[in-house]
């Protein structure tokens, strides 16, 4: 019994000496959608990363559409890795009918360990009037 008290404290004693490995995690993302006339367009883009005691990881994830009751729409995403450990993507979509249109970019960053970092910005815009303007941001 003695033995086994004297293990519990030396057990109890290694734990509150012993530093906690400290997890940290971040994480955010933008989006944004403009419409006018009968187009529409929306953008999103996200992403992650965590750093722990046995490794770092990172994700990152986008897309976006658009969409037009009589003209055209178009949306595209492109995603890569940068230098080092960076992950990169860009989308953007719009749609057009004459001389009305919407559009919206995203651009995402995400910097393995340290920093995720998003912008969307978005546009419409009817003949005749001024156009509509949006930036969201998040990171530096």
């Amino acid at each position: 019994m003695k033995i086994w008290t004297n293990l519990t404290a030396v057990a109890l004693f290694l734990a509150a000496s012993a530093p906690i490995a400290a997890q940290t995690s971040m994480s955010g993302g933008t989006g944004g959608s403009a419409a006018v006339g009968g187009t529409s367009a929306s953008s999103v883009g996200t992403g992650g990363t965590s750093t722990s005691p046995t490794g770092t990881g990172s994700s990152i994830a986008a897309g976006s559409s658009g969409a037009a009751a009589d003209g055209k729409a178009q949306s595209g995403t492109h995603v890569n890795r940068g230098n080092g450990p960076v992950l990169n993507s860009n989308t953007r979509a719009q749609a057009h009918d004459g001389g009305t249109f919407s559009r919206s970019q995203t651009r995402t960053k995400v910097k393995a360990g340290e920093d995720v970092q998003s912008t969307t910005r978005t546009m419409s815009h009817e003949p005749g009037s001024k156009p509509v303007k949006s930036t969201t941001s998040i990171g530096r």
